[in-house]
Order: C-alpha cells, then structure tokens, then sequence
C-alpha cells in the first residue's frame, strides 16, 4: 500500500473556500478520496486557536476523522490585521514526514510552499499532490506539485 502524509493549512483552505465558493470545505470527502487504499503516515491539521466553543467542536471532528491537529494562538494585530501563519510548521513536519511517505498531501494554496514541494520531489521522489482552490492558488505551487487538485464541488459541503 501507498504511504501518505497528509497536511491542511486550515486558515488557508477556510479563507479560500468562502471566498470563492462561499462554502465550506468537506474535511471527511477529502480524507476518504486521499487515504483510499493508503496507509497514512502522519495527518496534521494547522490552525489557530481562538478558544471559543466553536471552533473547539470543529477541531473535534478533525480529530474523529484521523487529524492530530496542531494550533498556534490567534493574535490580532494593533492595525486590525491576524497573525496565525503555520509555514514554516507546516515545512518543518513534511520535511519530517514526506521523506518515508510515498505521497505527501498538502492542502493548501499558499506559494511558499513550491520550494519544499519540489525539494520533496527532486530530493526524496516524494510524490506531492496540492489540494487548493484553483482561482486562489499560486501559480508556482500548482507547478511544483506532482498533481495539482482543484478543490471543487464535490469537496464542499454542501
């Protein structure tokens, strides 16, 4: 069997499925169609932690599917703006992981990622599949991947 790693850069794949779906993503269709006849290595969900009741309940249901989720605190900035960015974690646990995987999952559409993308492939021969909304993708990570996946219908809730 094909081993896994999967990564969600929750903020990311929220903001952008709102955006331009304004819909959620389906966190259980997505890990039925990446973990098919796989043996997952690791799955990680990245996310901040407002520490209301809400989001607590979601992290739970992150959890039952088969995510270890991991959060770093949400800090509003004096300007207004939010500060909650998982890159270099997230860089950190696919250099880790995506070595003894077959296969890395990473959903997420942010163009920082297109380095280690391609250091996973070039380096290790680390299959990289990119799940992200194709309108709000980086060019340069669409390019990267192995596979790029649109995140579409079928992965929204509907």
């Amino acid at each position: 069997m094909k081993r896994v790693t999967i990564l969600v850069d929750v903020q990311n794949i929220y903001y952008t499925t709102r955006q331009v779906y304004g819909a959620n993503f389906d966190y259980n269709a997505f890990w039925k169609q990446v973990t098919a006849d796989k043996t997952v290595v690791k799955a990680i969900a990245y996310a901040t932690d407002r520490g209301d009741e809400k989001q607590r309940q979601f992290q739970n249901i992150l959890r039952a599917i088969g995510f270890d989720i991991k959060l770093k605190p949400y800090i509003q900035r004096i300007d207004g703006s939010a500060k909650g960015d998982w890159d270099v974690g997230i860089t950190i646990d696919a250099m880790e992981f995506g070595p003894i995987s077959d296969q890395l999952i990473l959903a997420s559409g942010d163009g920082d990622f297109d380095l280690l993308a391609r250091w996973l492939r070039e380096k290790h021969g680390t299959q990289v599949d990119v799940f992200g909304v194709e309108a709000l993708t980086a060019h340069s990570l669409i390019q990267a991947a192995t596979h790029f996946h649109p995140i579409n219908k079928g992965l929204l809730l509907k």
